[in-house]
């Protein structure tokens, strides 16, 4: 079984319904944030910050090394940017089921916009941020929807639903041993 990226927005829950995947089929969970993080020593949010071409570098390596030194069943989680990331892309080929969470940009601007902590993310610090996401979420919907082999409509379900229905829909079994 190849392993499985889960790709799509930010905000859909791909790291939420990743965990639950992984947990499901008793294989590994992979952040690939994370992995930027180990790699680089600083968040994808320093990175950017720095320089959105740096960090496009660094996802683009980050995912290509994971890629290379994992051997079957795992689950991954893109950042909701990998749809912008052309080097990202290009690595992915057949290498992996790739899965994309979809929900709808009022669900993802709910997620992102906290009116109690609004320090939004660099590329939404705009004069209109809602509707700077708006234009970006469908953008990279669409882009989603045309690379992944699978789209599950997430939205309204909690990450145990979508890990299930992956789970189904891609034949998958469970390494866990029945409780006796």
């Amino acid at each position: 079984m190849k392993p499985i990226l889960l790709c799509g927005t930010k905000h859909c829950g791909k790291t939420s319904a990743g965990k639950a995947l992984a947990l499901l089929c008793s294989c590994d969970f992979i952040d690939l944030d994370d992995r930027v993080r180990l790699m680089t020593g600083k968040t994808p949010r320093e990175l950017y910050l720095e320089s959105p071409a740096d960090f496009q570098t660094a996802e683009a390596a980050a995912l290509a090394n994971t890629l290379s030194s994992i051997e079957g069943l795992s689950v991954i989680a893109a950042g909701g940017g990998l749809a912008d990331n052309q080097p990202a892309l290009d690595t992915l080929g057949d290498t992996c089921l790739k899965v994309h969470l979809e929900v709808p940009a009022e669900t993802a601007w709910k997620r992102i916009f906290d009116p109690a902590s609004p320090e939004l993310p660099p590329f939404l610090q705009t004069s209109d941020p809602e509707k700077t996401h708006r234009a970006l979420h469908e953008r990279r919907a669409a882009a989603y929807r045309q690379m992944a082999d699978l789209t599950i409509p997430a939205d309204g379900k909690s990450p145990q639903e979508i890990a299930g229905e992956i789970f189904r829909l891609c034949g998958l079994k469970s390494r866990l041993s029945p409780v006796s």
